[in-house]
């Protein structure tokens, strides 16, 4: 089964032509600087994050160094089982 549309009537008149064309234009500027405008507000947002971030960071082992009881972040901690090959083993 197809679906018909009708086909869009184009104006044979030149200057609806040209003003189509011309708002056409505008709008698709108009959405081009406000798309510009976005990218820009979060380039600058995500910059000023990542600077803020990376200033907490730097000033994060002066206070760490204070309280010594803290385990090192590069340990993980948890239960492990030992595996020994030759024994079937139940998932």
């Amino acid at each position: 089964m197809r679906l018909h549309l009708p086909s869009p009537r184009r104006s044979r008149h030149p200057l609806v032509r040209a003003l189509s064309l011309l708002i056409g234009v505008v709008v698709l500027g108009v959405l081009l600087v406000f798309g510009l405008a976005v990218a820009g507000v979060l380039l600058i947002g995500g910059a000023i994050l990542l600077a803020w971030r990376q200033w907490k960071q730097a000033r994060m082992p002066r206070a760490a160094a204070n309280t010594p009881n803290k385990p090192a972040p590069d340990v993980l901690e948890g239960e492990f089982v030992v595996i020994r090959q030759g024994r079937p083993v139940a998932h």
